[in-house]
């Protein structure tokens, strides 16, 4: 299985009710994930399913992303994403999927964590940057790092 990791972009330092997992995505933000979104879908990955963090700002960018790959009934919301849980969680839930390939949105440094542990077993964490992609191919219990697509980067896919 393909797993395809993505950082939220750019998002507002507070929300008006004060909770962090309302903060939404700065206007700078929205524009970003769009267009990351266009190059990602540009690369022709096999995603099948894209799954987020129901916080606010990942959502908006998982939204962004499934639309551009077509993929906007196959957008499902996983607590497992959020910020505080163990990487260990998003694995639990990807066994048994018969996915070629999942989008996997969500926060640092929770996602940094998970590349890490996928890379190498108590390996240290490869924190991610803001709208940036890393995509790692997934045999059981091993995996390779295939890409690490900077926001910048995937911006200029056309």
């Amino acid at each position: 299985m393909d797993l395809w990791l993505l950082r939220h972009a750019a998002a507002q330092e507070r929300s008006e009710s004060g909770r962090d997992e309302d903060r939404e995505l700065t206007p700078d933000g929205v524009k970003r994930a769009e267009r990351v979104a266009r190059g990602l879908a540009a690369l022709e990955p096999a995603i099948e399913a894209v799954w987020t963090s129901p916080y606010r700002r990942a959502r908006q960018t998982a939204e962004a992303a499934a639309r551009e790959l077509g993929l906007t009934r196959a957008l499902k919301e996983m607590r497992a994403l959020e910020p505080h849980r163990a990487p260990r969680e998003i694995l639990e839930e990807l066994e048994g999927e018969d996915l070629a390939g999942v989008l996997l949105v969500g926060h640092e440094p929770h996602l940094g964590s998970l590349l890490g542990s996928l890379l190498s077993e108590g390996g240290p964490a490869l924190p991610l940057k803001k709208a940036s992609v890393a995509w790692v191919e997934r045999q059981g219990r091993s995996a390779t790092l295939r890409a690490l697509l900077p926001a910048r980067a995937l911006e200029r896919i056309r």
